[in-house]
């Protein structure tokens, strides 16, 4: 594509109808040339819709969080479809592991499902699993409020890790995976900080017990590493992943 920098007076200053010449040369047969020497474009018919159809893109999961994660960079799906699977981690299953295979089986549901939809079965689909760990033990969501203290007690001065596993699927069903960790230490917590934040309700469904970006945001004493993959979806991981596939950011 031609930049204005590169479209230079010049061309105003020639003949007209030369000037109409060069540009449907450029429109038709070099213009193909330019889009088949560029490294970044997409092979012909991979991930592109049809013509005058725009890429479907459907999130399996039903948080908030990661809904808007996705609309800060302008991705606004077209269907939200959490998956229903069973999340009980494998018996030795260590946290990294876990987050990969339950993303997938997250991602394969919602395929399934829309295989059977002809508006959305060649949508791209994301599903996405996040686990905070301390070493092997893997904090489960709380969902209750003696599994919230718990949790809190625990990470309390202690350092902990955010696994966010992000799996992908191209309108051809090809499976992409990405694993993103996190490394976050707590302060100690007094008994009186863990009242006032079991108080504020923020720790319900979240994995370890709390979310980094409500009150929780004044535990952490040192981060390594993706901000929003402890909140839900590593989106510069994410982003790479769907440009990669010729995804439109």
């Amino acid at each position: 594509m031609t930049s204005p920098k590169d479209a230079s007076p010049t061309v105003l200053s020639r003949n007209p109808l030369q000037g109409l010449a060069e540009r449907l040369k450029r429109s038709g047969g070099t213009r193909g040339q330019e889009h088949a020497d560029d490294p970044n474009a997409s092979e012909p018919g991979a991930s592109e819709p049809s013509s005058g159809e725009r890429h479907k893109f459907v999130l399996a999961s039903g948080s908030p969080r990661r809904l808007a994660l996705l609309q800060q960079v302008g991705i606004e799906p077209d269907s939200l479809i959490p998956a229903s699977i069973d999340e009980t981690p494998k018996k030795d299953e260590v946290p990294r592991s876990l987050v990969r295979r339950l993303a997938r089986a997250k991602a394969e549901e919602v395929a399934r499902i829309l295989n059977k939809d002809d508006e959305l079965a060649r949508a791209f689909v994301l599903a996405a699993d996040t686990s905070v760990a301390v070493g092997r033990r893997v904090l489960a969501q709380a969902n209750y409020l003696d599994e919230a203290v718990a949790a809190l007690q625990f990470l309390s001065g202690r350092s902990h890790r955010v696994y966010t596993a992000v799996c992908l699927v191209t309108p051809e069903r090809h499976y992409r995976q990405r694993v993103v960790e996190t490394r976050v230490r707590f302060k100690r917590l007094s008994r009186d900080e863990i009242d006032a934040y079991i108080g504020s309700g923020e720790w319900r469904g979240k994995a370890g017990g709390y979310a980094i970006q409500g009150v929780a945001g004044a535990f952490v004493t040192k981060m390594v590493g993706s901000y929003t993959n402890v909140v839900g979806l590593p989106l510069t991981e994410t982003v790479g992943m769907l440009r990669g596939e010729g995804f439109p950011i």
